[in-house]
């Protein structure tokens, strides 16, 4: 399907490059590829959500507090 975005300048000048260093005419299938890359990990990124808020409320509230207070402990001793 044909249709039309908006690229930088450069953008569509590192297309250019790659497609002729891969000996492709047009810039189509590298953009189709990027785009596979994303919707992966696009997918990736929402089953990490997923499985993070499945994780919601398996601690105790003491546990939790206990763990929020070491986290704090480490981010200021960090560095």
């Amino acid at each position: 399907m044909r249709t039309t975005i908006e690229i930088k300048p450069e953008h569509r000048a590192r297309l250019l490059e790659l497609a002729a260093r891969k000996g492709f005419k047009g810039f189509s299938s590298l953009v189709e590829e990027a785009l596979e890359q994303y919707f992966v990990s696009q997918a990736q990124e929402e089953a990490k959500r997923v499985a993070a808020a499945g994780l919601y409320g398996l601690l105790s509230e003491k546990d939790a507090d206990k763990l929020r207070a070491e986290a704090d402990r480490l981010r200021k001793e960090w560095r």
